[in-house]
């Protein structure tokens, strides 16, 4: 925007995202937790319920850190992971997250295809493990990074926990004009198998896979452009979204109502107010929690069926894989090069995160 005449010009930096790296383990378990799933469900009607809600869910595969048996059989088929009674405890989880997290999200910083030279800040977004030395000190390490890069550790917010590392990265430019800082979401949900016989909290470890994905945030460059915050905590609804640390690893409950909360909220016009202002968005990221919870924000919103198109590729490719879900999402969309967009995630509290983007060329 020019300056008016004869008055001081002040420029802020635009921070943009400036490429989008993605990565997950190559063992398919989608199937195999169905069978396991159904096989815990004695009542028949439950059974089949759950049988149908998962040919519904728009999920064709979800992808595990953990290996096949020997024979190729699943983490819970005789010789896997969780074949064990009872099931492994927290401690052998977090083991194998401290493992396996780092390797994952090297394979995402890997696949960014961008120039990881002169890197000033490194923010991670980790809620499905702890460890430390954390996942960013292990990062920093094996990236070679000096070690006065300040780096920041996001854990436990959840599926929004990828728009809160990316507006803060945003901050970052916004604050350092020159700062180049590398953005990494891991996930291993799979490690979180819990040991129910009970329709909900099935249905809700349906919905979960590993995945990483990494982005690089700077202050020049063509890019995705991150602007307006986007917070909201929706009243009486802590109790829909609730994410425990038990003795045989994290438990997720997920109630059946946040697709219908979702919806209404999204029908008021304040909150259509908050994501667009009053805009026209051209493109929608949108976390893939589930097929459900897209449906209630293509109908809150009043979209167009193939508005969340990229989102539900996701969903069917990959799963629901917490904080980097949305990554994923916003790679397809920095294809578009949409000149209005908007990243929205939703999460424990019930919370709504998001960041209202646009595209920005090679000026700062």
């Amino acid at each position: 925007m020019p300056c008016a005449p004869l008055e001081p010009c002040v420029t802020q930096t635009i921070p943009r995202i400036a490429a989008i790296g993605t990565a997950n383990p190559n063992h398919d378990i989608h199937n195999a937790f169905i069978e396991w799933a159904g096989a815990q469900l004695k009542d028949r009607r439950e059974k089949a319920i759950f049988n149908r809600m998962a040919s519904r869910s728009g999920i064709d595969h979800r992808w595990s850190v953990l290996p096949p048996t020997a024979e190729g059989g699943s983490p819970v088929a005789p010789g896997g992971f969780y074949a064990t009674d009872p099931l492994p405890p927290t401690s052998s989880r977090m083991q194998l997250y401290g493992e396996r997290a780092p390797d994952l999200a090297m394979d995402a910083i890997a696949a960014l295809d961008a120039d990881l030279s002169g890197i000033t800040h490194l923010v991670v977004a980790s809620c499905t493990g702890f460890v430390a030395p954390g996942i960013d000190q292990i990062l920093a390490k094996r990236l070679g990074l000096s070690g006065s890069v300040e780096r920041l550790l996001i854990g436990f917010m959840g599926c929004y926990a990828g728009v809160t590392a990316l507006r803060t990265a945003g901050h970052i430019v916004r604050s350092q004009p020159e700062a180049r800082v590398l953005v990494v979401t891991v996930e291993l949900s799979t490690l979180h198998l819990q040991p129910v016989d009970a329709l909900e909290p099935l249905l809700a470890m349906l919905h979960f896979g590993d995945g990483a994905a990494a982005a690089l945030v700077t202050g020049e460059g063509a890019g995705l452009g991150l602007g307006q915050s986007i917070v909201a905590t929706l009243p009486d609804s802590e109790a829909l979204i609730q994410w425990h640390i038990g003795d045989t690893g994290f438990a997720m409950h997920l109630s059946g109502a946040v697709p219908g909360r979702i919806e209404a909220a999204l029908k008021e016009p304040e909150m259509r107010a908050l994501l667009t202002g009053n805009e026209t968005i051209e493109g929608w990221a949108v976390h893939a929690g589930g097929r459900t919870i897209l449906d209630a924000v293509e109908a809150g919103l009043d979209l167009p069926k193939d508005a969340l198109a990229p989102s539900r590729q996701v969903l069917a490719d990959f799963g629901n894989m917490s904080s980097a879900t949305l990554l994923f999402a916003l790679k397809a969309l920095m294809a578009n090069k949409p000149k209005r967009g908007v990243a929205l995630a939703f999460g424990p509290g019930l919370a709504a995160e998001g960041l209202r983007l646009h595209w920005v060329d090679d000026a700062r």
